[in-house]
């Protein structure tokens, strides 16, 4: 029997006796224990304080080309929504390629492999994503808000990113040409993937006086998207409008009065093109920040079920060029500090009176692509099973780790695609099994 199963398997029988068993205690300590050194967990089976979906394990897939780089570092590679999957043909991906990236490459000296840049047949990347039976993958990031579809009347000039220091996020505008959804939604259906789709929420804003951006929200262009998505069959879990610019946000902001109504222009336009149809993807905002005073307004505004999923982001370690890092996902006391977090938003939803539920939409730990050996490494999954579990008993119902392949956090290597460490930490946790997992009350 593989060792992973075998890991499932104990896991399965470990939270199973939990869960029959009722409250079970768990000492620390034997003769000669001095009390001060005696520790006593109490887990109270019986009493379940909050649920999470059954496919609570997600992760996520960015926009960032190969020229993204932090602090000296260029760990992006060939990850990205636009170049993750290449043909099964070495000199047809070759081609395929921008020639500015295969520059990138070569100048950074990134072990680059043209045999990993397979089509739908590469097993590698295939099984990874198959074996979560389902995986939730939530597509965006910082570019997201800078990208246009290549589809509607009249229909976009497609040109890729282009790296600009001038521009926000050092990227000018990049287009998803349909030929490039086509290949990803094969490769999903094959996967089995569950899809969230992060739509640019910029198109049509103005600069206001207080720096922030308003104006109404501009969705021609995510509406001609979704309307191709539909007639192509594609099957999408759901959609989410812009990323992080809720609050002070990352780059750019808007208000949350603004953001509401564009939200709640998503939901008509959702509900007019998937009309007749027997399900409808889910409306998902703001993939930001929480900031309690803004979150609070967009619930009040989008109730009482405009708003499908409120997600929120957490880089709670700081900036990944941090020399303190394995230091703070070591110490319990530091981690815990973001339980203020999930309790503030838990707060703000139980007391709105909405059917709106939590997501954490995007979470690598520490920002700017993370700290290779350390956010790559066994140590950094004491801090992701404390956020899969703290996550849990705070009600929120999916966790999206960033990334599944790209930077210095993925689950998968971004060369080769092998499993980091990280890979395999859902499977020790109970909601990688079906049917959700009940939150227990568990005393020290």
């Amino acid at each position: 029997m593989g060792g992973g199963v075998l890991s499932q398997l104990l896991g399965f029988f470990f939270w199973g006796f939990l869960w029959l068993a009722g409250p079970v205690a768990v000492y620390s300590g034997g003769p000669g224990t001095s009390g001060a050194d005696a520790v006593a967990v109490v887990v109270d089976g019986t009493a379940a304080i909050a649920v999470t979906d059954g496919d609570f394990v997600c992760a996520t897939l960015d926009w960032w080309p190969p020229e993204k780089c932090d602090y000296g570092t260029c760990s992006w590679g060939l990850a990205s929504l636009l170049n993750l999957v290449g043909s099964s043909s070495a000199c047809y991906a070759k081609s395929c390629m921008l020639q500015q990236e295969i520059d990138v490459l070569i100048r950074h000296s990134q072990c680059f492999l043209f045999s990993f840049m397979q089509n739908l047949s590469n097993p590698i990347l295939l099984n990874a994503v198959k074996a979560f039976s389902p995986l939730k993958l939530r597509l965006g990031g910082s570019l997201q808000d800078k990208i246009i579809y290549g589809t509607g009347d009249p229909k976009p000039q497609c040109t890729p990113f282009i790296k600009s220091t001038s521009e926000m996020f050092g990227f000018t505008q990049g287009c998803l040409p349909m030929s490039r959804w086509d290949e990803l939604n094969e490769f999903f259906q094959k996967a089995g993937a569950v899809i969230i789709f992060g739509l640019n929420a910029l198109n049509g804003r103005v600069t206001l006086s207080d720096g922030s951006l308003g104006g109404p929200w501009n969705y021609s262009n995510a509406a001609a998207l979704i309307r191709y998505t539909v007639n192509k069959g594609y099957a999408i879990h759901g959609w989410e409008l812009g990323n992080e610019l809720s609050g002070s946000g990352v780059g750019a902001r808007i208000g949350a009065d603004q953001y509401a109504a564009d939200v709640i222009n998503l939901r008509s336009i959702i509900n007019e093109i998937y009309q007749g149809l027997p399900d409808k993807p889910l409306v998902l905002a703001p993939g930001g920040f929480l900031d309690t005073n803004w979150f609070t307004e967009i619930i009040s505004r989008t109730k009482p079920n405009s708003l499908d999923v409120i997600t929120h982001h957490i880089y709670n370690l700081g900036p990944g060029v941090d020399q303190h890092l394995t230091e703070k996902i070591l110490d319990p006391s530091y981690l815990d500090g973001e339980a203020g977090t999930f309790r503030d938003l838990q707060r703000i939803l139980s007391s709105a009176g909405t059917s709106t539920i939590a997501w954490v939409g995007e979470a690598g730990g520490a920002y700017n692509s993370g700290h290779h050996l350390v956010t790559d490494s066994f140590v950094f999954s004491f801090w992701y099973l404390d956020q899969l579990g703290m996550a849990s008993t705070y009600d929120t119902k999916t966790y999206c780790r960033q990334s599944f392949i790209g930077g210095n956090y993925g689950l998968l290597n971004t060369t080769t695609f092998r499993p980091n460490p990280d890979y395999y930490r859902p499977a020790s946790h109970p909601t990688s099994f079906c049917c959700g997992f009940t939150a227990n009350s568990i005393v020290y």
